[in-house]
C-alpha cells in the first residue's frame, strides 16, 4: 500500500495532490511574512529528515526536495508575486513590491536606525564592500541576517544549505573547481530551470556557461558564502563517494548472480598429511635431556623393584633352594631389558 507522506507525515488532509505551496509549508494562503515561512520550512524539514534513514528515504528525499521548492518560491518576491495571482490572489495598484536597499530592509526589520543605516552606507562605499559585508564587518547583524536582507533587495530567494541536499546527478556535472572559483554550488531542476546557489550576483558569463552545460536557464538562489564553500567541500565529497558505490555495488551484484548461475563443483576432499615424527638429531636439546633423565628414572626404579620381588616374593616362597642365581637373573638381566627399552625413547 502506497504511503501518502502528505497525510500521514505533513498532516495535510486528503484533497489536491501534490498540495499547493501554503498548504505544503502549512501556511495561512498568502502568507507574506518570509521569516514565518523559513520557519515552517525549517520545522518540516527537520521532521522529514527522520524518515531519512529507513525504508522510505526515497520518499523522504522527493518531499524534501519539494518543502525546498515551495520555500524557494514564496520566498521570491517575483516569483511569489506570480504564483499567488496564479492561485487568484488580486493585488492593489499601489501596492508597493518594488526592491529596497539592504540597510532600509534592515532598518524595517528593527536591526538598525536610520543614522546607523547612513554610516553602513558610507562604510560600504568607502571600502568597496557589499552592504550585506560591511553590515557583517561593523557587527551590526550576523552574516545569516544580512545575506537575507541582500536577497531581499536584489529579488532574489534565500537558501540555507544545511537544510538542502544537492542531486548528487547535477552537482557532478559542474567541475568541483569551478564552483569553488565562483562560489556557487548547483542544488536541482526545478521547473525545467537550474537553481544555483550563489553568493551574490553571477555574471552573464557564468549564466551562458551553465546554460551550455545543463540545456536550461538558471535561476539563482543567495546563500553565505561560507556556507557555499562548506557545501562545495561537503556535498561534492558525498557524491563522489556514492558515485564510486554504485558501480562497485553493482559489480557485486553481477558477481553474485554469475556465482549462482554457475554450477557447483564438487568438493575436493583434503586429505591431511600426517606429520613425520621427528627422530632423536630433530629434537631439541632440552627435549632430549628430558627424555634421558625419564630413562635413568626408570631403570632405578626397574633395578629396585627387581630386588624388592626377589627379596620378598622369590627367596621366601617361589624359589627358596636356588636363591643366589636367580638374584643374580632378576638384578642384572632385568635392568638391562629396561635399558634396551628406554634407548628407544631418545631415538623417537
Amino acid at each position: 500500500m502506497a504511503i501518502d507522506v502528505y497525510k500521514d507525515w505533513l498532516g495535510i488532509p486528503e484533497g489536491e495532490r501534490p498540495p499547493h505551496h501554503y498548504d505544503l509549508l502549512r501556511l495561512v494562503k498568502f502568507e507574506d511574512d518570509e521569516e514565518k515561512i523559513r520557519a515552517h520550512y525549517k520545522k518540516l524539514n527537520a521532521h522529514v529528515r527522520k524518515y531519512a534513514s529507513g525504508k522510505y528515504s526515497n520518499e523522504s528525499q522527493e518531499l524534501l526536495n519539494e518543502l525546498a521548492k515551495a520555500m524557494l518560491c514564496l520566498t521570491d518576491p517575483e516569483r511569489k508575486h506570480e504564483y499567488d495571482e496564479s492561485l487568484g490572489r488580486e493585488f492593489g495598484e499601489d501596492e508597493d513590491t518594488g526592491p529596497k536597499s539592504v540597510e532600509q530592509i534592515l532598518v524595517e526589520q528593527g536591526h538598525i536606525d536610520k543614522a546607523q543605516a547612513a554610516e553602513l552606507k558610507e562604510f560600504a562605499e568607502k571600502r568597496g564592500l557589499t552592504t550585506r559585508d560591511a553590515a557583517v564587518q561593523m557587527r551590526f547583524v550576523d552574516a545569516e541576517t544580512a545575506t537575507q536582507a541582500m536577497a531581499r533587495s536584489k529579488g532574489m530567494p534565500y537558501i540555507d544549505l544545511e537544510e538542502t541536499i544537492p542531486d548528487n546527478s547535477i552537482l557532478l556535472q559542474l567541475p568541483e573547481q569551478m564552483a569553488k572559483r565562483n562560489t556557487i554550488l548547483p542544488l536541482f531542476i526545478d521547473d525545467d530551470m537550474l537553481l544555483v546557489a550563489c553568493a551574490d550576483q553571477p555574471t552573464h558569463e557564468l549564466e551562458d556557461d551553465l546554460r551550455m552545460r545543463y540545456q536550461v536557464p538558471s535561476r539563482w538562489v543567495l546563500a553565505m558564502p561560507r556556507s557555499i564553500n562548506t557545501g562545495i567541500v561537503k556535498y561534492y565529497a558525498a557524491a563522489e563517494e556514492q558515485d564510486d558505490e554504485e558501480p562497485a555495488a553493482e559489480e557485486a551484484a553481477t558477481d553474485s548472480r554469475s556465482k549462482k548461475a554457475a554450477k557447483p563443483a564438487k568438493p575436493v576432499k583434503k586429505v591431511e598429511k600426517k606429520k613425520p615424527q621427528r627422530g632423536g638429531n630433530q629434537l631439541t636439546a632440552e627435549e632430549l635431556k628430558e627424555k634421558k633423565m625419564l630413562a635413568f628414572i626408570v631403570c632405578g626404579w626397574t633395578f629396585c623393584g627387581a630386588i624388592l620381588i626377589d627379596q620378598f616374593l622369590l627367596k621366601n616362597y617361589v624359589f627358596p633352594q636356588t636363591w643366589p642365581w636367580h638374584f643374580m637373573l632378576t638384578t642384572l638381566v632385568t635392568p638391562l631389558i629396561a635399558i634396551y627399552l628406554m634407548t628407544g625413547m631418545w631415538k623417537k
